[in-house]
């Protein structure tokens, strides 16, 4: 399989979540992506979750693939050493305020059709970051039991991820453009106003604006249909959600509640057959169906609800998670260095029925000689920025790349 990105090479300077993201995903479809640190390595080296050797498996997991060079460009030889890296790349990924021969305009002054992708906190700039854009934006108000009273943040970073998608799809875009007309690209995105774009694209905004409605926490129930979780009589937990009336109808037959619920519609003159009206009146249902959910184990229900395509799911925790890993073919063995083996995931995307392959994290400054070297530097000239403290070179093996 020929990888449909490769043959594009990218400089990605960044850290955390979102930028590093965005690189990994072009990686896995086939681009050379070269991650410029500073010698030692960027400080999201060492965030957790951690390996028994101090090793961040965070960071392995966001790097996979990538070639890492490690440049001060704290020095002028190395801000200049990076401008000539991104020139020659013509695509830079950042979330960072670059200056002097790194800004966007002193860039594109020297490629025209350089494509610069860069992710602020906030549209004009600022500093946030995931978790401070969520209590910006309405989301942990909304979050959490029922009872309410304390925000709850969302601990997934779901608006860094989004980000990086969104980040990559821009790039994508711009480089679709450039082969099309020639023109180069400044892509700026504000993870702020991916939460925003988000929050008004689900009508929760436009909610807010025309009918001033004060939403507060509910639980684990699904916002404008029926779905919640239930307690099983082996302790097990379970995520149901009903989207059809056909889910709707086969859930009513299934646990005996056809009868009483026609009841209690003529009661409340209310039509069930709405996911609307079953949100409106969840505690109702809830009320009827826990002590079915409660009576029979897990193997009971899902005897119940076979063939029915009602959606279920069991709470489990990660330990469990991995325990079932290797029936999955998007996982592969990983002998990552400082994390040991494991099985790490591929891309989410097949293309032409492929995954891809799956890829150690670089060591700080691992690629820099040869990087430098395919720019045209000398051994000499290397040795000298190495000796001045400008680069630090890592291996001395020539990485073995699917574009190169």
């Amino acid at each position: 399989m020929t990888a449909p990105l490769k043959g594009l090479r990218i400089l990605e300077l960044s850290s955390y979540v979102a930028t590093p993201l965005c690189g990994l995903v072009l990686h896995q479809l086939g681009a050379d992506v070269v991650r410029l640190e500073p010698p030692g390595g960027a400080p999201d080296r060492t965030r957790l979750p951690l390996s028994e050797t101090g090793t961040s498996m965070y960071w392995a997991g966001l790097n996979k693939g990538k070639q890492a060079i490690a440049v001060d460009l704290r020095t002028p030889d190395g801000a200049a050493l990076a401008a000539d890296l991104a020139v020659d790349a013509g695509i830079v990924v950042t979330n960072g305020a670059h200056r002097g021969p790194l800004a966007t305009e002193a860039l594109r002054e020297r490629r025209p059709d350089l494509i610069h992708v860069r992710l602020s906190g906030t549209p004009d700039g600022g500093p946030a970051v995931d978790y401070t854009v969520q209590a910006e934006t309405g989301f942990p108000l909304v979050t959490g039991p029922g009872s309410g009273g304390t925000p709850v943040n969302q601990v997934l970073p779901a608006w860094d991820i989004a980000a990086g998608l969104y980040l990559a799809t821009g790039l994508l875009a711009a480089v679709h453009r450039r082969q099309q007309t020639g023109e180069g690209a400044t892509i700026t995105l504000a993870l702020e106003d991916v939460a925003l774009s988000t929050a008004g694209t689900l009508g929760l905004l436009t909610e807010a604006q025309t009918r001033g409605i004060d939403r507060g926490p509910d639980g684990n129930h699904v916002y404008g249909t029926y779905g919640r979780d239930f307690q099983l009589a082996d302790g097990r937990r379970i995520m149901l959600v009903i989207l059809t009336d056909r889910h709707w109808r086969s859930l009513l037959e299934v646990t005996g509640l056809t009868d009483t619920i026609a009841a209690l519609q003529n009661t409340l003159d209310a039509d069930f057959s709405l996911e609307c009206v079953r949100y409106q009146h969840r505690a109702l249902i809830s009320a009827l169906l826990e002590p079915w959910f409660a009576a029979r184990t897990l193997p009971d229900v899902g005897a119940a609800l076979e063939g029915t395509r009602i959606l279920l799911a069991v709470y489990r925790t990660f330990d469990q998670v991995a325990a079932d890993l290797a029936d999955r073919p998007l996982f592969t063995e990983l002998d990552q260095p400082g994390v040991g083996p494991h099985l790490a995931p591929a891309g989410p995307l097949a293309v032409d029925g492929s995954h891809g392959p799956v890829e150690r994290a670089p060591a700080p400054g691992e690629h820099t000689h040869w990087v430098l070297a395919d720019l045209g530097l000398t051994a000499e000239e290397i040795t000298r920025l190495a000796h001045a403290g400008v680069i630090d070179i890592g291996a001395t093996t020539r990485p073995d790349t699917r574009s190169a």
